[in-house]
Protein backbone atom coordinates (compact mmCIF):
# COMPACT_ATOMS: atom_id res chain seq x y z
CA UNK A 1 0.00 0.00 0.00
CA UNK A 2 3.01 2.36 -0.16
CA UNK A 3 2.80 2.85 -3.94
CA UNK A 4 1.11 6.26 -3.79
CA UNK A 5 2.55 7.32 -7.16
CA UNK A 6 0.32 4.78 -8.97
CA UNK A 7 -2.69 5.92 -6.92
CA UNK A 8 -2.03 9.61 -7.73
CA UNK A 9 -1.44 8.82 -11.39
CA UNK A 10 -4.81 7.03 -11.62
CA UNK A 11 -6.62 9.74 -9.66
CA UNK A 12 -5.13 12.56 -11.74
CA UNK A 13 -5.95 10.75 -14.98
CA UNK A 14 -9.57 10.20 -13.93
CA UNK A 15 -9.87 13.85 -12.79
CA UNK A 16 -8.58 15.05 -16.16
CA UNK A 17 -11.19 13.08 -18.11
CA UNK A 18 -14.47 14.67 -19.06
CA UNK A 19 -15.93 11.24 -18.33
CA UNK A 20 -14.81 11.50 -14.70
CA UNK A 21 -18.47 12.30 -14.03
CA UNK A 22 -18.97 8.56 -14.52
CA UNK A 23 -18.17 8.25 -10.79
CA UNK A 24 -21.53 9.87 -10.10
CA UNK A 25 -23.31 6.77 -11.40
CA UNK A 26 -22.01 4.52 -8.63
CA UNK A 27 -24.67 2.35 -7.00
CA UNK A 28 -25.27 1.94 -3.28
CA UNK A 29 -27.47 -0.65 -1.60
CA UNK A 30 -28.05 -1.41 2.08
CA UNK A 31 -29.00 -4.50 4.08
CA UNK A 32 -29.81 -3.80 7.71
CA UNK A 33 -30.51 -6.49 10.30
CA UNK A 34 -32.62 -5.76 13.38
CA UNK A 35 -33.67 -8.10 16.14
CA UNK A 36 -37.36 -8.00 17.07
CA UNK A 37 -37.70 -7.94 20.85
CA UNK A 38 -40.66 -7.95 23.24
CA UNK A 39 -41.41 -5.26 25.79
CA UNK A 40 -38.90 -6.67 28.28
CA UNK A 41 -36.09 -6.60 25.71
CA UNK A 42 -36.04 -10.39 25.22
CA UNK A 43 -35.97 -12.02 21.80
CA UNK A 44 -39.45 -12.11 20.27
CA UNK A 45 -40.89 -15.65 20.15
CA UNK A 46 -43.57 -14.65 17.65
CA UNK A 47 -43.51 -15.49 13.95
CA UNK A 48 -42.35 -13.02 11.30
CA UNK A 49 -45.51 -10.84 11.04
CA UNK A 50 -47.84 -11.99 8.25
CA UNK A 51 -48.56 -8.36 7.41
CA UNK A 52 -44.92 -8.04 6.23
CA UNK A 53 -45.36 -10.69 3.54
CA UNK A 54 -43.31 -13.76 2.75
CA UNK A 55 -39.78 -13.81 4.14
CA UNK A 56 -38.90 -16.26 1.34
CA UNK A 57 -39.83 -14.05 -1.59
CA UNK A 58 -40.13 -10.43 -0.39
CA UNK A 59 -37.24 -8.53 -1.98
CA UNK A 60 -37.00 -5.85 0.74
CA UNK A 61 -38.28 -7.36 4.03
CA UNK A 62 -37.06 -10.77 5.11
CA UNK A 63 -35.43 -12.60 8.00
CA UNK A 64 -31.83 -13.62 8.54
CA UNK A 65 -30.84 -16.45 10.90
CA UNK A 66 -33.77 -16.31 13.29
CA UNK A 67 -37.48 -15.73 12.84
CA UNK A 68 -36.86 -12.77 15.17
CA UNK A 69 -33.92 -11.34 13.19
CA UNK A 70 -35.51 -9.06 10.60
CA UNK A 71 -33.58 -7.87 7.58
CA UNK A 72 -34.39 -4.80 5.49
CA UNK A 73 -32.92 -4.49 2.00
CA UNK A 74 -32.82 -1.54 -0.37
CA UNK A 75 -32.50 -1.83 -4.14
CA UNK A 76 -29.28 -0.36 -5.60
CA UNK A 77 -29.55 3.45 -5.80
CA UNK A 78 -27.33 6.08 -7.39
CA UNK A 79 -28.00 8.51 -4.52
CA UNK A 80 -27.12 7.72 -0.91
CA UNK A 81 -30.08 9.81 0.26
CA UNK A 82 -32.46 7.66 -1.84
CA UNK A 83 -31.12 4.44 -0.29
CA UNK A 84 -31.62 5.88 3.20
CA UNK A 85 -35.13 7.15 2.35
CA UNK A 86 -36.06 3.65 1.16
CA UNK A 87 -34.63 2.09 4.32
CA UNK A 88 -36.54 4.59 6.44
CA UNK A 89 -39.90 4.00 4.74
CA UNK A 90 -39.39 0.21 4.99
CA UNK A 91 -38.73 0.38 8.72
CA UNK A 92 -41.69 2.71 9.19
CA UNK A 93 -43.91 0.16 7.42
CA UNK A 94 -42.51 -2.62 9.62
CA UNK A 95 -43.17 -0.63 12.80
CA UNK A 96 -46.74 -0.04 11.67
CA UNK A 97 -47.21 -3.81 11.66
CA UNK A 98 -45.50 -4.77 14.93
CA UNK A 99 -47.65 -5.72 17.93
CA UNK A 100 -46.09 -4.82 21.31
CA UNK A 101 -42.59 -5.31 19.90
CA UNK A 102 -39.70 -3.04 18.99
CA UNK A 103 -36.56 -3.33 16.86
CA UNK A 104 -33.35 -3.61 18.88
CA UNK A 105 -31.06 -0.61 18.31
CA UNK A 106 -27.67 -2.34 18.66
CA UNK A 107 -25.70 -5.08 16.94
CA UNK A 108 -25.32 -7.19 20.08
CA UNK A 109 -28.49 -8.89 21.37
CA UNK A 110 -29.69 -9.11 24.97
CA UNK A 111 -31.50 -11.40 27.40
CA UNK A 112 -30.67 -14.66 25.68
CA UNK A 113 -32.20 -17.38 27.88
CA UNK A 114 -30.45 -20.30 26.22
CA UNK A 115 -30.21 -21.59 22.65
CA UNK A 116 -33.80 -22.87 22.74
CA UNK A 117 -35.05 -19.27 23.04
CA UNK A 118 -33.71 -18.52 19.54
CA UNK A 119 -36.27 -19.61 16.94
CA UNK A 120 -34.87 -20.57 13.51
CA UNK A 121 -36.24 -18.61 10.57
CA UNK A 122 -39.07 -20.42 8.78
CA UNK A 123 -39.82 -19.83 5.10
CA UNK A 124 -42.68 -22.17 4.29
CA UNK A 125 -42.95 -25.74 3.00
CA UNK A 126 -41.15 -25.52 -0.35
CA UNK A 127 -37.77 -27.11 -1.04
CA UNK A 128 -36.15 -23.66 -1.32
CA UNK A 129 -37.64 -22.75 2.09
CA UNK A 130 -36.53 -26.03 3.68
CA UNK A 131 -32.99 -25.52 2.38
CA UNK A 132 -32.79 -22.09 4.04
CA UNK A 133 -34.11 -23.53 7.31
CA UNK A 134 -31.74 -26.54 7.29
CA UNK A 135 -28.76 -24.28 6.53
CA UNK A 136 -29.59 -22.25 9.65
CA UNK A 137 -29.96 -25.42 11.75
CA UNK A 138 -26.48 -26.39 10.56
CA UNK A 139 -25.05 -22.99 11.53
CA UNK A 140 -26.53 -23.43 15.01
CA UNK A 141 -24.80 -26.80 15.43
CA UNK A 142 -21.49 -25.51 14.11
CA UNK A 143 -21.19 -22.11 15.80
CA UNK A 144 -24.02 -21.88 18.33
CA UNK A 145 -27.32 -20.08 17.81
CA UNK A 146 -26.54 -17.03 19.96
CA UNK A 147 -23.68 -16.07 17.64
CA UNK A 148 -26.10 -15.85 14.71
CA UNK A 149 -28.23 -13.19 16.41
CA UNK A 150 -25.57 -10.48 16.03
CA UNK A 151 -26.95 -7.81 13.70
CA UNK A 152 -25.03 -5.65 11.25
CA UNK A 153 -25.39 -3.35 8.28
CA UNK A 154 -24.10 -4.45 4.88
CA UNK A 155 -22.98 -1.78 2.42
CA UNK A 156 -23.35 -2.92 -1.20
CA UNK A 157 -21.33 -0.95 -3.71
CA UNK A 158 -20.66 -0.98 -7.44
CA UNK A 159 -18.84 1.48 -9.69
CA UNK A 160 -20.80 3.04 -12.53
CA UNK A 161 -20.76 0.93 -15.71
CA UNK A 162 -19.45 3.95 -17.62
CA UNK A 163 -16.43 4.17 -15.28
CA UNK A 164 -14.83 0.85 -16.25
CA UNK A 165 -14.05 1.52 -19.95
CA UNK A 166 -12.53 4.88 -18.90
CA UNK A 167 -10.25 3.23 -16.34
CA UNK A 168 -9.36 0.41 -18.71
CA UNK A 169 -8.35 2.87 -21.43
CA UNK A 170 -6.29 4.94 -18.97
CA UNK A 171 -4.40 1.80 -18.00
CA UNK A 172 -4.07 0.67 -21.62
CA UNK A 173 -5.44 -2.69 -20.56
CA UNK A 174 -6.45 -5.10 -23.34
CA UNK A 175 -8.30 -7.80 -21.34
CA UNK A 176 -11.99 -8.48 -22.03
CA UNK A 177 -13.86 -5.78 -20.08
CA UNK A 178 -15.49 -8.15 -17.54
CA UNK A 179 -12.10 -9.77 -16.79
CA UNK A 180 -10.67 -6.29 -16.17
CA UNK A 181 -13.63 -5.43 -13.89
CA UNK A 182 -13.19 -8.70 -11.93
CA UNK A 183 -9.47 -8.01 -11.42
CA UNK A 184 -10.09 -4.44 -10.26
CA UNK A 185 -12.83 -5.46 -7.82
CA UNK A 186 -10.38 -7.95 -6.31
CA UNK A 187 -7.84 -5.10 -6.00
CA UNK A 188 -10.52 -3.21 -4.05
CA UNK A 189 -11.33 -6.26 -1.90
CA UNK A 190 -7.70 -6.94 -0.94
CA UNK A 191 -7.03 -3.31 -0.04
CA UNK A 192 -10.24 -3.05 1.96
CA UNK A 193 -9.02 -6.09 3.93
CA UNK A 194 -5.59 -4.48 4.50
CA UNK A 195 -7.24 -1.31 5.77
CA UNK A 196 -10.43 -2.90 7.10
CA UNK A 197 -9.49 -2.11 10.72
CA UNK A 198 -10.41 1.50 9.99
CA UNK A 199 -14.15 0.68 9.67
CA UNK A 200 -14.61 -0.70 13.24
CA UNK A 201 -12.40 2.09 14.60
CA UNK A 202 -14.59 4.81 13.05
CA UNK A 203 -18.02 3.14 13.18
CA UNK A 204 -17.77 0.29 15.69
CA UNK A 205 -20.68 0.47 18.12
CA UNK A 206 -20.38 -2.72 20.16
CA UNK A 207 -17.81 -2.12 22.95
CA UNK A 208 -20.00 -3.94 25.49
CA UNK A 209 -22.18 -7.02 25.59
CA UNK A 210 -24.94 -8.41 27.78
CA UNK A 211 -23.63 -11.25 29.98
CA UNK A 212 -26.60 -13.37 28.89
CA UNK A 213 -25.20 -13.46 25.34
CA UNK A 214 -22.27 -15.63 26.47
CA UNK A 215 -24.69 -18.18 27.96
CA UNK A 216 -22.55 -18.61 31.08
CA UNK A 217 -19.35 -19.36 29.14
CA UNK A 218 -15.93 -18.15 30.27
CA UNK A 219 -14.56 -14.89 28.87
CA UNK A 220 -11.52 -12.65 29.02
CA UNK A 221 -13.75 -9.55 28.87
CA UNK A 222 -13.86 -7.14 31.82
CA UNK A 223 -16.96 -6.68 33.94
CA UNK A 224 -18.70 -3.33 33.46
CA UNK A 225 -21.50 -4.07 35.92
CA UNK A 226 -23.40 -7.12 37.19
CA UNK A 227 -25.04 -7.78 33.80
CA UNK A 228 -22.50 -6.35 31.31
CA UNK A 229 -19.09 -7.34 29.95
CA UNK A 230 -16.93 -4.85 28.03
CA UNK A 231 -13.41 -3.87 27.07
CA UNK A 232 -12.33 -0.31 27.98
CA UNK A 233 -10.91 0.50 24.51
CA UNK A 234 -13.09 -1.84 22.39
CA UNK A 235 -14.67 -0.54 19.21
CA UNK A 236 -16.58 -3.56 17.88
CA UNK A 237 -16.78 -6.78 19.87
CA UNK A 238 -19.02 -7.95 17.01
CA UNK A 239 -15.92 -7.95 14.81
CA UNK A 240 -13.76 -9.47 17.56
CA UNK A 241 -13.34 -13.04 18.65
CA UNK A 242 -16.75 -13.26 20.34
CA UNK A 243 -18.43 -12.47 17.00
CA UNK A 244 -19.35 -14.89 14.22
CA UNK A 245 -16.08 -15.94 12.59
CA UNK A 246 -14.98 -19.18 10.97
CA UNK A 247 -12.94 -19.92 14.09
CA UNK A 248 -12.14 -23.44 12.94
CA UNK A 249 -10.49 -22.26 9.74
CA UNK A 250 -6.96 -22.89 11.05
CA UNK A 251 -7.64 -26.52 11.85
CA UNK A 252 -9.94 -27.15 8.87
CA UNK A 253 -7.58 -25.42 6.45
CA UNK A 254 -10.16 -23.13 4.83
CA UNK A 255 -9.08 -19.62 4.00
CA UNK A 256 -10.63 -18.07 0.93
CA UNK A 257 -8.04 -16.96 -1.60
CA UNK A 258 -8.41 -13.39 -2.87
CA UNK A 259 -5.64 -13.48 -5.47
CA UNK A 260 -8.21 -13.33 -8.28
CA UNK A 261 -11.78 -14.39 -9.02
CA UNK A 262 -10.90 -17.91 -10.14
CA UNK A 263 -8.76 -18.61 -7.03
CA UNK A 264 -11.57 -17.29 -4.81
CA UNK A 265 -14.20 -19.48 -6.48
CA UNK A 266 -11.97 -22.57 -6.35
CA UNK A 267 -11.12 -22.11 -2.65
CA UNK A 268 -14.80 -21.87 -1.65
CA UNK A 269 -15.80 -24.74 -3.94
CA UNK A 270 -13.11 -26.91 -2.35
CA UNK A 271 -14.45 -26.15 1.15
CA UNK A 272 -18.05 -26.94 0.15
CA UNK A 273 -16.94 -30.31 -1.22
CA UNK A 274 -14.44 -31.37 1.47
CA UNK A 275 -15.70 -33.51 4.40
CA UNK A 276 -14.91 -32.33 7.93
CA UNK A 277 -14.90 -34.78 10.85
CA UNK A 278 -15.95 -32.22 13.47
CA UNK A 279 -19.23 -31.64 11.57
CA UNK A 280 -19.88 -35.30 10.83
CA UNK A 281 -20.72 -35.77 14.53
CA UNK A 282 -23.94 -33.74 14.08
CA UNK A 283 -25.00 -36.12 11.32
CA UNK A 284 -26.95 -35.25 8.21
CA UNK A 285 -30.31 -36.75 9.18
CA UNK A 286 -31.68 -37.31 12.68
CA UNK A 287 -35.17 -38.81 13.14
CA UNK A 288 -35.94 -37.92 9.53
CA UNK A 289 -34.95 -34.24 9.98
CA UNK A 290 -31.95 -32.71 8.21
CA UNK A 291 -29.45 -31.30 10.70
CA UNK A 292 -27.30 -29.49 8.09
CA UNK A 293 -26.99 -29.32 4.31
CA UNK A 294 -23.83 -31.45 4.32
CA UNK A 295 -21.03 -32.45 6.71
CA UNK A 296 -18.34 -30.56 4.79
CA UNK A 297 -16.15 -27.61 5.86
CA UNK A 298 -18.77 -25.21 4.47
CA UNK A 299 -22.43 -26.02 3.79
CA UNK A 300 -22.66 -23.25 1.17
CA UNK A 301 -20.62 -20.18 0.17
CA UNK A 302 -22.42 -17.78 2.53
CA UNK A 303 -21.16 -19.68 5.56
CA UNK A 304 -17.64 -18.40 4.96
CA UNK A 305 -17.30 -15.28 7.11
CA UNK A 306 -15.54 -12.33 5.48
CA UNK A 307 -15.60 -8.57 5.99
CA UNK A 308 -16.16 -8.03 2.26
CA UNK A 309 -17.48 -10.30 -0.50
CA UNK A 310 -17.55 -10.18 -4.30
CA UNK A 311 -21.17 -10.60 -5.42
CA UNK A 312 -23.25 -11.36 -8.50
CA UNK A 313 -27.06 -11.40 -8.63
CA UNK A 314 -28.27 -15.01 -8.61
CA UNK A 315 -30.58 -16.42 -11.26
CA UNK A 316 -33.03 -19.00 -9.96
CA UNK A 317 -31.45 -21.70 -7.82
CA UNK A 318 -27.92 -20.83 -8.88
CA UNK A 319 -24.94 -21.29 -6.55
CA UNK A 320 -23.07 -18.01 -5.85
CA UNK A 321 -19.77 -19.43 -7.15
CA UNK A 322 -21.48 -20.45 -10.41
CA UNK A 323 -22.99 -16.95 -10.80
CA UNK A 324 -19.53 -15.37 -10.28
CA UNK A 325 -17.94 -17.82 -12.72
CA UNK A 326 -20.57 -17.13 -15.41
CA UNK A 327 -21.04 -13.38 -15.14
CA UNK A 328 -18.19 -12.05 -12.99
CA UNK A 329 -18.30 -9.59 -10.09
CA UNK A 330 -21.24 -7.18 -10.19
CA UNK A 331 -20.74 -5.47 -6.84
CA UNK A 332 -19.04 -5.86 -3.47
CA UNK A 333 -20.70 -6.30 -0.08
CA UNK A 334 -18.91 -4.65 2.86
CA UNK A 335 -20.07 -6.47 5.99
CA UNK A 336 -18.10 -4.86 8.83
CA UNK A 337 -20.53 -2.09 9.83
CA UNK A 338 -22.14 -2.31 13.26
CA UNK A 339 -25.72 -1.11 13.63
CA UNK A 340 -25.42 2.56 14.60
CA UNK A 341 -27.24 2.76 17.94
CA UNK A 342 -27.45 6.56 17.72
CA UNK A 343 -29.38 6.65 14.45
CA UNK A 344 -32.99 5.40 14.08
CA UNK A 345 -32.10 4.02 10.63
CA UNK A 346 -29.09 2.14 12.05
CA UNK A 347 -26.76 3.96 9.64
CA UNK A 348 -26.41 7.55 8.42
CA UNK A 349 -25.40 9.62 5.40
CA UNK A 350 -22.01 10.65 6.73
CA UNK A 351 -20.95 7.01 7.19
CA UNK A 352 -22.03 6.07 3.67
CA UNK A 353 -20.29 9.02 1.98
CA UNK A 354 -17.09 8.03 3.72
CA UNK A 355 -17.43 4.34 2.83
CA UNK A 356 -18.03 5.07 -0.85
CA UNK A 357 -14.90 7.24 -1.02
CA UNK A 358 -12.96 4.66 1.02
CA UNK A 359 -13.81 1.81 -1.38
CA UNK A 360 -12.81 3.92 -4.40
CA UNK A 361 -9.54 4.69 -2.58
CA UNK A 362 -9.03 0.92 -2.16
CA UNK A 363 -9.79 0.36 -5.86
CA UNK A 364 -7.31 2.94 -7.18
CA UNK A 365 -4.41 1.90 -4.95
CA UNK A 366 -1.79 -0.63 -5.88
CA UNK A 367 -3.02 -4.00 -4.58
CA UNK A 368 -0.59 -6.93 -4.75
CA UNK A 369 -1.69 -10.42 -3.72
CA UNK A 370 -1.85 -10.99 0.04
CA UNK A 371 0.65 -13.68 0.99
CA UNK A 372 0.51 -15.62 4.28
CA UNK A 373 2.59 -13.21 6.49
CA UNK A 374 0.45 -10.26 5.39
CA UNK A 375 -2.76 -12.29 5.80
CA UNK A 376 -1.76 -12.85 9.43
CA UNK A 377 -1.15 -9.09 9.79
CA UNK A 378 -4.58 -8.32 8.32
CA UNK A 379 -6.32 -10.66 10.78
CA UNK A 380 -4.22 -9.41 13.71
CA UNK A 381 -4.95 -5.72 12.95
CA UNK A 382 -8.68 -6.31 12.62
CA UNK A 383 -8.87 -8.24 15.90
CA UNK A 384 -6.68 -5.76 17.78
CA UNK A 385 -8.75 -2.78 16.58
CA UNK A 386 -12.01 -4.54 17.49
CA UNK A 387 -10.85 -5.16 21.07
CA UNK A 388 -8.47 -2.24 21.76
CA UNK A 389 -8.81 0.20 18.87
CA UNK A 390 -9.15 3.35 21.01
CA UNK A 391 -6.16 2.60 23.24
CA UNK A 392 -3.82 5.63 23.21
CA UNK A 393 -0.68 4.92 21.19
CA UNK A 394 -2.00 1.58 19.88
CA UNK A 395 0.36 -0.03 17.34
CA UNK A 396 -0.87 -2.17 14.48
CA UNK A 397 1.47 -4.25 12.30
CA UNK A 398 2.40 -2.97 8.85
CA UNK A 399 4.97 -4.68 6.62
CA UNK A 400 6.15 -6.71 9.60
CA UNK A 401 6.77 -3.66 11.80
CA UNK A 402 4.74 -1.87 14.51
CA UNK A 403 2.90 1.17 13.14
CA UNK A 404 0.68 3.58 15.07
CA UNK A 405 -3.05 3.23 14.29
CA UNK A 406 -3.59 6.98 14.51
CA UNK A 407 -0.64 7.79 12.25
CA UNK A 408 -1.71 5.21 9.66
CA UNK A 409 -5.33 6.38 9.75
CA UNK A 410 -4.27 10.02 9.23
CA UNK A 411 -2.21 8.97 6.22
CA UNK A 412 -5.32 7.31 4.70
CA UNK A 413 -7.47 10.38 5.45
CA UNK A 414 -5.01 12.70 3.69
CA UNK A 415 -4.80 10.40 0.66
CA UNK A 416 -8.61 10.29 0.43
CA UNK A 417 -8.93 14.08 0.09
CA UNK A 418 -8.49 13.98 -3.69
CA UNK A 419 -11.18 11.32 -4.12
CA UNK A 420 -13.63 13.26 -1.95
CA UNK A 421 -12.97 16.43 -3.97
CA UNK A 422 -13.64 14.52 -7.19
CA UNK A 423 -16.88 13.03 -5.84
CA UNK A 424 -17.93 16.49 -4.57
CA UNK A 425 -17.20 18.18 -7.91
CA UNK A 426 -20.84 18.93 -8.80
CA UNK A 427 -22.21 19.37 -5.29
CA UNK A 428 -21.88 22.68 -3.46
CA UNK A 429 -22.70 20.90 -0.14
CA UNK A 430 -19.40 18.93 -0.40
CA UNK A 431 -20.83 15.89 1.48
CA UNK A 432 -17.81 13.63 0.86
CA UNK A 433 -15.24 16.15 2.08
CA UNK A 434 -17.47 17.04 5.05
CA UNK A 435 -17.72 13.38 6.05
CA UNK A 436 -13.97 12.93 5.62
CA UNK A 437 -13.38 15.85 7.97
CA UNK A 438 -15.75 14.33 10.54
CA UNK A 439 -13.97 10.96 10.41
CA UNK A 440 -10.56 12.69 10.61
CA UNK A 441 -11.70 14.27 13.89
CA UNK A 442 -12.58 10.81 15.19
CA UNK A 443 -9.06 9.64 14.36
CA UNK A 444 -7.61 12.60 16.27
CA UNK A 445 -10.09 12.28 19.16
CA UNK A 446 -11.04 8.67 19.93
CA UNK A 447 -13.65 9.86 22.46
CA UNK A 448 -15.78 11.05 19.50
CA UNK A 449 -16.24 7.51 18.12
CA UNK A 450 -19.61 5.77 18.66
CA UNK A 451 -17.99 3.05 20.80
CA UNK A 452 -16.53 5.67 23.17
CA UNK A 453 -19.82 7.57 23.30
CA UNK A 454 -21.72 4.40 24.23
CA UNK A 455 -19.47 3.61 27.18
CA UNK A 456 -19.53 7.27 28.31
CA UNK A 457 -23.34 7.31 28.17
CA UNK A 458 -23.56 4.03 30.10
CA UNK A 459 -21.22 5.35 32.80
CA UNK A 460 -22.91 8.72 33.05
CA UNK A 461 -26.42 7.25 33.29
CA UNK A 462 -25.31 4.24 35.42
CA UNK A 463 -26.79 1.97 32.78
CA UNK A 464 -26.05 -1.63 31.90
CA UNK A 465 -25.61 -2.40 28.20
CA UNK A 466 -29.14 -3.84 28.20
CA UNK A 467 -30.64 -0.65 29.67
CA UNK A 468 -28.73 1.54 27.22
CA UNK A 469 -29.80 -0.58 24.23
CA UNK A 470 -33.39 -0.71 25.44
CA UNK A 471 -33.50 3.07 25.93
CA UNK A 472 -32.17 3.71 22.40
CA UNK A 473 -34.56 1.10 20.95
CA UNK A 474 -37.56 2.81 22.56
CA UNK A 475 -36.33 6.19 21.35
CA UNK A 476 -36.11 4.89 17.77
CA UNK A 477 -39.51 3.22 18.11
CA UNK A 478 -40.99 6.57 19.12
CA UNK A 479 -39.28 8.19 16.09
CA UNK A 480 -40.91 5.73 13.68
CA UNK A 481 -44.32 5.90 15.31
CA UNK A 482 -44.31 9.66 14.74
CA UNK A 483 -43.21 9.34 11.12
CA UNK A 484 -45.78 9.46 8.32
CA UNK A 485 -45.77 7.12 5.33
CA UNK A 486 -47.00 8.76 2.14
CA UNK A 487 -49.95 7.10 0.38
CA UNK A 488 -47.57 6.17 -2.42
CA UNK A 489 -45.10 4.50 -0.02
CA UNK A 490 -47.90 2.66 1.77
CA UNK A 491 -49.27 1.32 -1.54
CA UNK A 492 -45.80 0.28 -2.67
CA UNK A 493 -45.17 -1.75 0.49
CA UNK A 494 -48.66 -3.32 0.49
CA UNK A 495 -48.28 -4.41 -3.13
CA UNK A 496 -44.86 -5.95 -2.42
CA UNK A 497 -46.38 -7.87 0.50
CA UNK A 498 -49.20 -9.23 -1.69
CA UNK A 499 -46.79 -10.09 -4.51
CA UNK A 500 -44.45 -11.94 -2.15
CA UNK A 501 -47.27 -14.06 -0.67
CA UNK A 502 -48.43 -14.94 -4.19
CA UNK A 503 -44.87 -15.88 -5.27
CA UNK A 504 -44.39 -18.15 -2.24
CA UNK A 505 -47.65 -19.96 -3.03
CA UNK A 506 -46.51 -20.42 -6.66
CA UNK A 507 -43.16 -21.89 -5.55
CA UNK A 508 -44.85 -24.29 -3.12
CA UNK A 509 -47.34 -25.42 -5.76
CA UNK A 510 -44.65 -26.01 -8.40
CA UNK A 511 -42.39 -28.25 -6.26
CA UNK A 512 -42.16 -31.71 -7.82
CA UNK A 513 -38.92 -33.07 -6.30
CA UNK A 514 -38.27 -34.58 -2.90
CA UNK A 515 -36.02 -32.37 -0.73
CA UNK A 516 -33.27 -34.98 -1.00
CA UNK A 517 -33.34 -34.76 -4.81
CA UNK A 518 -33.58 -30.97 -4.72
CA UNK A 519 -30.45 -30.79 -2.53
CA UNK A 520 -28.63 -33.28 -4.75
CA UNK A 521 -29.42 -31.22 -7.85
CA UNK A 522 -28.30 -28.02 -6.14
CA UNK A 523 -24.90 -29.40 -5.18
CA UNK A 524 -24.52 -31.10 -8.56
CA UNK A 525 -24.04 -27.66 -10.18
CA UNK A 526 -20.46 -27.90 -11.36
CA UNK A 527 -17.91 -25.15 -11.89
CA UNK A 528 -16.25 -27.27 -14.57
CA UNK A 529 -19.48 -27.25 -16.57
CA UNK A 530 -19.22 -23.43 -16.61
CA UNK A 531 -15.56 -23.35 -17.62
Amino acid sequence: MHNYSLFRKRLNAISAQVESQSLSGNQIGLEKESLRVNTSGSIAQTKHPEALGSALTHPYITTDYSEALSEFITPPMTKISDALDFLQSTQKFVYKNLQDEILWATSMPCIVTGESSIPLAYYGSSNAATMKNVYRRGLGHRYGRAMQLIAGVHFNFSLAESFWPVLQELEQNTQPLQSFINARYFDLIRNSQRLGWLVPYLFGASPAVCKSFLLGGSTSLDEFDKSTYYEPYATSLRMGDIGYQNNKENESGIKACYKDLDSYIRSLDWAINTPYKAYEKFGLLKNGQYQQLNTNILQIENEYYSTIRPKQVLQGNEKPTIALKKRGVQYVELRSLDVNAYDPLGVNESQLYFLEAFLIFCLLHNSPAIELPERQEVDHNEMLTAHRGRMPGLKLTRDGKPHGLQEWAMEIMQEMEGICELLDANNCQKPYSTSLQKQTERVQHADMTPSARMLDDMRQDHESFHRFAERMSRKHSHYYKNLDLSTEQEQFHLSEVARSIHRQAEIEASDKLTFEQYLQDYFAQSLDAEA
